[in-house]
């Protein structure tokens, strides 16, 4: 079963967008570009981040 966390691996600031680029299986550059794009366009995404920075467990805690 596939679970949304944040990666160790692909990290810059918090992993969030590593994460997500683990899950759905792209580049975690096209994430991050995206997630650019929404923080100008909408302007919700630095406070999207915060809380998924918050909330997400790590992958260490979802595989021991």
């Amino acid at each position: 079963m596939k679970r949304l966390y944040k990666s160790t691996a692909n990290k810059k600031i918090a992993g969030v967008c590593g994460g997500i680029a683990e899950y759905f299986d792209i580049d975690p550059s096209l994430v991050r570009i995206g997630w650019v794009l929404l923080c100008f366009a909408v302007g919700t995404g630095i406070l999207a981040y915060i809380v998924a920075a918050v909330i997400l467990p790590t992958d260490t805690e979802v595989n021991p």
